[in-house]
């Protein structure tokens, strides 16, 4: 969807008074990721071609004759022409600026009857300057209560979205006591917005005391060619109740040096692991996935579903030499593998984050794999993933002494 000129000129406006990603977006309109990725790539600076002055802000006449055009019941193009604005800037200041009953109200009051209105020009204006305001105090260093409250909790170990869903939940009545996660992280890593003491990073999940960078586009991977996407798998897939489906992924060390391949079975959760000795670029991931699922039995390859990892740009040979037919997530939706991601969490364990995998060997890598395919898991009525993978190919179709164990 494009957005005008306007909308993004109107947006800037926003974050130049004082407005966060999220109030700027929901105010012109447009959804809180689009604005998050124009301050993103913008740099929090709007670009040359938006920065043409615009109309001023509303002065404090132009509100009092919004005010008198709501007394009369005019409407708000009737409203917006009287004062030569657009009308949405005039529907945005009301909604904005009223508290109390909306305008209009869903049911007008009956002829003679006084309205009760809920917007007032000079309350509008002090509002409009505070969000001018430049610098503009954080909420946690003027609120010495929330501060505290929100270094207990994150003493505690809440994340700071948790701590600000708390918030609103224990104190419903006092917005002075609501706080946003984004909120707690500026206060956190941002210089100059530390009202948090800086030593509370540690107690954050992933202990960063300075913002990870979100990659741009250009730095992502590039669209596999030829690939089949995750919607166009058969239906059966999803029941899990037939083997032979597979979820894929890599696990990586330290740098993206070093990787482990990582396959798992969605009917029992029987897991693979491939060694990677040379580097995890497609070649030796084609290497790596022909060799193991060439040991299996027909019947055990029937489809592998993958991230849209460059890794597997020779997937149509993978899928001519295994005869497998492959499919791709969605990027960003760890959740169309959920089986694999679980598996993931569940093989750091042996393969902590930030360590060289190149240095486990095959024998370990089989060792760790049938930990796993010995262990009991609830989603299995507590069976074992080879006690579930056997039950599945126990049937008169499979062929004699075939029988895979952990």
């Amino acid at each position: 969807m494009t957005h005008s000129a306007e909308t993004r000129r109107e947006f800037w406006r926003r974050i130049r008074a004082g407005d966060s990603v999220g109030e700027a977006s929901r105010d012109v309109g447009i959804h809180e990721v689009m604005g998050r990725r124009w301050y993103r790539l913008a740099g929090g600076v709007p670009p040359v071609s938006l920065q043409s002055p615009g109309p001023a802000r509303l002065s404090i006449e132009e509100r009092e004759l919004i005010l008198a055009g709501m007394v009369r019941e005019d409407s708000i193009r009737a409203i917006a022409a009287a004062i030569g604005r657009d009308p949405s800037t005039v529907s945005r200041e009301i909604r904005r600026n009223q508290w109390g009953q909306a305008y209009p109200p869903r049911q007008r009051p009956a002829a003679g009857q006084p309205r009760s209105w809920r917007y007032s020009p000079h309350r509008a204006q002090l509002a409009d300057e505070r969000r001018r305001a430049r610098p503009k105090p954080a909420k946690l260093a003027l609120n010495e209560t929330l501060r505290a409250w929100v270094q207990d909790r994150l003493e505690q170990e809440h994340s700071p979205q948790q701590i600000a869903v708390s918030s609103r939940r224990e104190f419903p009545e006092d917005p002075e006591m609501w706080v946003s996660h984004e909120t707690i992280y500026q206060s956190l890593y941002v210089q100059g917005r530390g009202a948090l003491r800086r030593d509370l990073h540690t107690r954050l999940r992933t202990g960063r005391a300075l913002r990870k960078p979100q990659r741009s586009s250009a730095h992502r991977g590039s669209r596999i060619n030829g690939m089949v996407n995750v919607s166009e798998r058969p239906p059966e897939v999803a029941d899990r109740a037939v083997p032979g489906h597979w979820e894929g992924d890599l696990i990586v060390g330290r740098g993206s040096a070093s990787a482990i391949g990582t396959l798992v079975e969605r009917a029992s959760r029987f897991v693979m692991l491939l060694h990677l000795p040379n580097g995890h670029g497609a070649d030796a991931v084609q290497a790596a996935m022909v060799t193991a699922m060439s040991g299996l039995p027909q019947r055990l390859r029937q489809t592998l579903t993958w991230d849209q990892g460059n890794e597997m740009a020779n997937h149509a040979q993978i899928a001519a030499a295994t005869d497998l037919d492959i499919y791709f997530c969605d990027p960003h939706s760890p959740w169309q593998r959920g089986s694999n991601e679980n598996t993931n969490g569940l093989l750091r364990q042996y393969f902590p984050k930030g360590t060289d995998l190149a240095i486990y060997q095959p024998d370990y890598l089989d060792h760790v794999a049938g930990k796993l395919n010995t262990r009991p898991r609830k989603t299995l009525e507590w069976k074992t993933p080879a006690q579930a993978l056997d039950e599945l190919l126990s049937t008169p179709t499979d062929p004699p002494g075939v029988a895979l164990t952990g």
